[in-house]
């Protein structure tokens, strides 16, 4: 499905990442684990094309490193980037329907509390409804590689139970799902592999069922 082989990142003339590999398979769900700073989100700017990079992009047998942003998107792989990036003074519904994509009620499925909420302004919602619109807002892309970036930053636990629920029924679909995730428990019900990103490099990789072991790989 997606693999990287020997990429270089960069803002300016600093690389941000450096001869990074990582695959992801066609169903499966890998969590990046690291220190703040380690450039975990450089690499899900780097699959989106955000960013300068070098090295090789593969996405379904298909080179994409040289590809815009949009033709990545029109492929397959969509983000729900950190922070969110709703917009605040449209409501649920427009959120959704800004993609460009009619196919609303299939994401409503997934998240029935939206469909709620559809003629709510977003910038209203709580915290956790406001991070399941951004993913929601991801899956309008109907994409076959789902990118999420901290997911659980900042939400109550019960939320994060809620946001387990949500993964496992994306996992469901079909979809792969590359996430950047510092909440241990999430990834341990959810990922697949893990991938430990520090300083810009990837030091360490396994199973979930070796997370104890990659924990301390950055934590020490």
């Amino acid at each position: 499905m997606l693999r990287v082989e020997d990429l270089y990142a960069s803002y300016g003339r600093e690389d941000v990442l450096r001869d990074v590999n990582i695959e992801v398979n066609k169903g499966e769900t890998i969590a990046i684990l690291g220190p703040n700073g380690a450039g975990k989100t450089t690499l899900l700017k780097a699959i989106c094309g955000l960013v300068k990079t070098r090295g090789k992009i593969f996405f379904d047998g298909r080179d994409i490193s040289k590809l815009k942003t949009h033709k990545r998107i029109s492929l397959g792989i969509a983000i729900s980037p950190e922070g969110r990036r709703i917009f605040p003074k449209m409501s649920v519904r427009d959120n959704l329907l800004v993609t460009g994509s009619k196919d609303i009620e299939s994401v409503y499925q997934i998240f029935p509390k939206l469909k709620e909420r559809e003629k709510q302004i977003a910038g209203t919602l709580s915290g956790g409804e406001q991070q399941m619109l951004a993913i929601a807002r991801a899956l309008m892309f109907k994409p076959k590689l789902l990118l999420l970036d901290e997911p659980s930053f900042g939400l109550a636990p019960v939320v994060v139970e809620a946001l387990t629920e949500v993964v496992r029924k994306i996992k469901e679909l079909g979809v792969s799902i590359l996430m950047v995730e510092q909440n241990l428990s999430l990834v341990a019900d959810v990922a697949d592999r893990i991938y430990v990103l520090s300083n810009g490099e990837i030091v360490d990789s396994g199973k979930v069922s070796e997370l104890e072991r990659l924990e301390k790989s950055y934590f020490g």
